[in-house]
């Protein structure tokens, strides 16, 4: 097996631990990142909201003069400072439990973009740190879990993601804002750190009608690399809670059964120099088809099939993945994509 189950306890602490994130996400005023400050001006009292803008310059908002509803709305936003330390405590509860988390310097970048309004623009995490998350969603671990790059895609102008997309921010400010050592390459869509060259952060999308060439996504004001098949994945995302000490991290990401299946479609993608990189996303593909086979086949033969669909090219690295995966992977059970292969 690729995979174990997680213990009753460890999966009943995620299922608590996604619910309460979920509604903590939509808690409206007492999400705010700001703070609010009360002036007296002429012998009455007025309330302002300051908070920083996505260059981190603090701006201040006029709220009123004071109110019972202003009083009750600041009220509620306190009462957010006392949800997030909840939230936290739950996270690191699920992980004492037996949850996989990611890695702090990780998380530290995530939940950056997030609170900034990444995932609201319409970008979806992709890659291993997804692969990951499924661990917990799926209540498994995997046999081989290794974290490595930050992959963060868009879905651009091709694709119609399931979410709202009139937010917009700047990509790169927010990466500077970390002050983590984070410098863009040459063709801007990957950021590097000197000193720890095994960390870096790439944002990818969809195929254009420009090919390969970076293309800026205006949403985020940012350059993203187009890569072929990528569109499979970016549709219809669902969401997923992240899960680290700093808290939980809710994300956009691609659903299990099309993240297994794009892997095999990639694996005959990659060139000689990376099969490294092949060989992990053919292991990934081999577990999470085995765990589908098993308890979600009819699901992971739905989404076989439209991938099957979208013409000869995309059958023909669809079938090459899987047969590499039978080779390496005998003890997965393939039943349910051969059947209409």
């Amino acid at each position: 097996m690729l995979y174990t189950p997680l213990s009753t306890a460890a999966q009943t602490a995620y299922a608590s631990l996604s619910s309460a994130s979920r509604l903590e996400d939509v808690r409206s005023v007492a999400a705010l990142p700001g703070s609010f400050s009360k002036k007296l001006i002429k012998g009455r009292e007025y309330w302002y909201y300051q908070t920083p803008d996505l260059t981190g310059r603090q701006i201040q908002i006029f709220l009123g003069a004071a109110s019972a509803e202003l009083t009750a709305l600041i009220e509620r936003h306190r009462q957010g400072d006392v949800s997030a330390t909840h939230l936290r405590q739950l996270a690191r509860q699920a992980i004492a439990a037996g949850c996989p988390a990611i890695v702090a310097s990780h998380a530290k970048v995530i939940e950056r973009l997030a609170h900034a309004g990444f995932f609201k623009a319409g970008g979806v995490l992709v890659g291993t740190h997804v692969y990951m998350a499924y661990q917990n969603y799926l209540g498994v671990l995997w046999q081989s879990a290794a974290q490595m790059d930050l992959d963060f895609a868009h879905a651009g102008r091709n694709v119609s993601v399931a979410i709202p997309s009139d937010v917009t921010m700047d990509m790169g400010t927010e990466i500077e804002a970390l002050q983590m050592g984070f410098v863009p390459v040459k063709s801007l869509t990957t950021y590097v750190k000197s000193d720890e060259r095994d960390l870096q952060i790439d944002f990818v999308t969809c195929m254009h009608r420009g090919g390969d060439t970076p293309a800026l996504i205006k949403a985020l004001n940012a350059v993203m690399q187009p890569l072929k098949f990528m569109e499979f994945s970016m549709d219809a995302p669902m969401q997923l809670t992240l899960l680290a000490q700093r808290g939980p991290i809710t994300v956009n990401a691609p659903p299990p059964e099309k993240y297994a299946l794009h892997k095999l479609l990639v694996f005959g993608e990659r060139p000689q120099a990376m099969r490294v990189k092949a060989s992990k996303d053919l292991r990934q593909a081999a577990s999470l088809i085995q765990y589908l086979a098993a308890n979600d086949a009819e699901v992971l033969g739905e989404t076989w099939c439209t991938l099957l669909a979208k013409g000869p090219d995309w059958r023909r690295r669809a079938l090459e993945g899987l047969k590499e995966l039978d080779a390496r992977y005998p003890e997965v059970d393939t039943t349910a994509l051969w059947a209409v292969a």
